[in-house]
C-alpha cells in the first residue's frame, strides 16, 4: 500500500510537471463517492494573491501524488473546471461533517477528514472521524476503514460493522489496520457449526 494522506493535506499542494515546472496548486479535492476514489482537483494559481483557476485536473491525468507535490506530465492536461465537478459527486465539503453509521444503523461519529492513498491510485481507504460514545468514550478523532462500496448519501456515510474492530489512533498505524481489515473482508464467511448428534 502507498503512503496514506489526509485529503485536507492535499489542498494547497503544488502541481508540478515532470519537467519540474510548478503550474498550479490544488484548491479542493473532488470525490466519486460510489467508486471510493478521487475524481480530480479544482485548482488555484500559485502565490498568496492567486485566485481560483477556471481549470481542473482529472485524477486519471495525474502521474502521481507525492509527499510534496501532485505530479503531471504537462499543463495541457488541465480541463474546464466542470469536467471534474459538474457531475455533482460528493466532494470534500459535502463528506466532511456527515454522520457515520454502521450497516446496523449505529451512529459512531462524524466525518472529520478523508484518508487517501498517495501514488497513482487515488483510492479512498478510510476516514478520520470524530467518534462518539458508541465508538470511543473519550470522543477522540480516530481512523476507520471504509467498506468495498462507499455509501455517501449526502446525509450519512455507511461503514461495515466489522470496520469498528480495525480503528487506529493515528495515521501511521492506520495503514496496517486497513490491510488487516481488507484481509478480514476477503475471508469466506463460515457457516455456523452444527451441534454434534448424540447417540441414542
Amino acid at each position: 500500500m502507498n503512503t496514506l494522506v489526509l485529503a485536507s493535506e492535499l489542498s494547497g499542494r503544488v502541481v508540478v510537471t515532470l519537467g519540474g515546472e510548478a503550474v498550479a496548486q490544488v484548491k479542493d479535492v473532488v470525490f466519486d463517492g460510489p467508486a471510493g476514489r478521487i475524481t480530480g482537483f479544482t485548482l488555484s494559481g500559485r502565490g498568496l494573491l492567486a485566485g481560483p483557476l477556471k481549470q481542473s485536473l482529472r485524477f486519471s491525468h495525474v502521474h502521481a501524488v507525492g509527499p510534496a507535490a501532485v505530479m503531471i506530465v504537462s499543463q495541457a492536461l488541465f480541463e474546464d473546471r466542470d469536467a471534474v465537478v459538474a457531475r455533482g459527486e460528493a466532494d470534500r465539503g459535502r463528506v466532511l461533517g456527515a454522520p457515520v453509521l454502521t450497516e446496523q444503523g449505529t451512529d459512531i461519529g462524524t466525518v472529520a477528514d478523508v484518508v487517501v492513498e498517495t501514488g497513482a491510485s487515488g483510492r479512498v481507504v478510510g476516514f478520520e472521524i470524530a467518534a462518539n460514545d458508541n465508538l470511543d468514550r473519550q470522543h477522540r478523532k480516530v481512523f476507520i476503514p471504509r467498506g468495498q462500496s462507499l455509501a455517501v448519501s449526502g446525509q450519512a456515510l455507511v461503514v461495515p460493522a466489522q470496520a469498528q474492530r480495525f480503528v487506529a489512533d493515528n495515521l501511521p498505524s492506520f495503514a496496517a489496520q486497513v490491510e488487516a481489515f481488507l484481509a478480514h473482508m476477503r475471508q469466506p464467511s463460515r457457516a455456523p457449526s452444527r451441534p454434534a448428534k448424540e447417540d441414542p
